[in-house]
């Protein structure tokens, strides 16, 4: 048996290639927005940690800066292809004018100035409340949820495809579909985040529109929580071995070979955190974790109403609070954000030869599959340590969708995802609290049921 290694460049290795699909079963334009969302802010906190700015939007009307040279062949079909820098966006035969992209943007951006979608009926959905990024989102993808597809048309799927197919968008050269044209591969061009800034931007022009929490809405009265102690926070890059063998065709005639990819990327160190409170009563608590970038590539601090749309969701969860002062211990491990490494299909191969030559059915529970890879819960950090607050809101455990979310965790991926085929967990807003504006900080720094401290995320070396 021969082993085959490929080691690429380490300069990619920090790059944020994957996020799992969502399960859209229940608002699937709220999960639209936020899986989307978080995977924008995620790489701005990675070019923060570099000191490079926030990524710019995509605009029709500018060039496309940044090339990309993919070096990846389809099986069968030729070669993914090449975008030269500074790319003029052109009409993509069969596919979309540029002014389409233009006059779906503008529809969209209508919507949320007047206050409504209009549905096919000619009937109107109020979208000033929290209801309405729902309907927005779903407008925007388009998904079989559009209140009007025909009107609206598909702004994100739309725009995957023309950019996708920038290289050659009038089928001269008659090239494969590019990068942006598959989920799988999407991630992997720069271009990728710039459009999704695009989307996030009209989705935080809809958000803004919304009137600031209440510090009615957001106290809880029967918990203060008091401190929260967190373990030191370092990030580090590990060489990761990935099993190819999956992508290799196979003969009676040939012996197996093994091949594998030697593939460093960002890990972290495990870590947990103590949220100490003191509750009047016994009683089931909502409880979400945050961080957010505290300065911006200048080295400047940004007040709360300028970070607040940047925050990272660590976890969301929820417990049982005892009357009296307690504290709640959490490991990075249980977040209801990431997933662990799929299993290698050597070992599953393993295990299914296992079962067949027991007589046995191969008993494989996939679990958690939706969320960021659990290695890429951090951001990462540098030597001298990249500055975030950590936010912690607790709230009742009435914000539960389900009434066993304190003894269930539905395999802990909800955070991003929902869970399959039930109600997304958490009755309010996916970002919440800072999904709308906080003028004031005043409004959240009195409350007792929020907690925020500045903590220090490193990178080291040498781990």
């Amino acid at each position: 048996m021969v082993a085959l290694v490929v080691a690429p460049p380490k300069k990619c290795a920090g790059q944020v290639h994957s996020l799992r699909s969502p399960s859209y079963d229940y608002a699937a334009g709220e999960l639209f927005f936020w899986a989307h969302h978080q995977l924008t802010v995620r790489f701005d906190a990675e070019r923060l940690s570099n000191y490079l700015p926030l990524v710019d939007e995509l605009y029709w009307d500018r060039p496309i800066k940044e090339g990309f040279a993919p070096h990846t062949n389809y099986k069968y079909g030729g070669e993914f292809p090449t975008r030269p820098d500074n790319k003029n966006f052109e009409d993509v035969d069969d596919v979309a004018r540029i002014r389409d992209m233009k006059e779906m943007e503008s529809r969209i951006r209508d919507a949320i100035a007047h206050g409504y979608v209009d549905k096919v009926d000619g009937s109107h959905i109020d979208i000033d409340n929290d209801h309405g990024i729902d309907v927005l989102g779903a407008a925007i993808e388009s998904s079989t949820s559009s209140a009007n597809p025909a009107y609206y048309g598909a702004l994100h799927n739309q725009a995957h495809r023309v950019l996708g197919a920038q290289a050659d968008p009038h089928g001269k050269f008659n090239t494969p579909p590019g990068v942006m044209e598959h989920f799988e591969t999407a991630t992997r061009d720069p271009s990728f985040f710039r459009l999704h800034k695009y989307m996030d931007n009209i989705f935080k022009e809809h958000k803004d529109k919304l009137p600031p929490y209440t510090a009615d809405e957001l106290k809880y009265d029967n918990v203060e929580v008091t401190d929260v102690a967190i373990d030191e926070l370092s990030t580090f890059f590990e060489d990761f071995v990935f099993d190819l063998g999956n992508a290799l065709d196979t003969t009676d005639n040939v012996d197996d070979v093994d091949v594998h990819a030697l593939i460093p990327r960002l890990n972290h160190k495990p870590f947990h955190y103590n949220i100490h409170y003191h509750a009047d009563h016994d009683e089931k608590v909502s409880i979400r974790v945050y961080l957010t970038p505290v300065r911006d590539e200048n080295d400047i601090k940004m007040n709360i109403d300028e970070n607040r749309w940047h925050a990272i969701l660590v976890d969301n969860f929820w417990a049982e609070v005892k009357a009296g002062t307690h504290n709640i211990r959490r490991s990075s491990f249980d977040s209801s954000v990431t997933i662990p490494d799929r299993i290698s299909f050597e070992e599953l191969m393993r295990k299914t030869d296992e079962a067949v030559n027991d007589g046995l059915v191969l008993a494989l529970n996939s679990g958690r599959s939706c969320g960021h890879p659990h290695n890429l819960l951090l951001p990462k950090g540098n030597k001298e340590g990249v500055e975030f607050w950590l936010n912690v809101h607790v709230t009742s455990g009435d914000d539960a969708a389900h009434s066993d979310l304190h003894s269930n965790d539905y395999d802990s991926n909800h955070g991003y995802c929902g869970i399959q085929g039930k109600e997304y967990p958490d009755k309010r807003p996916m970002g919440y609290p800072f999904d709308r504006r906080i003028p004031d900080i005043r409004v959240v720094k009195e409350l007792p049921n929020f907690f925020g401290k500045v903590v220090r995320i490193y990178h080291k070396e040498d781990h």
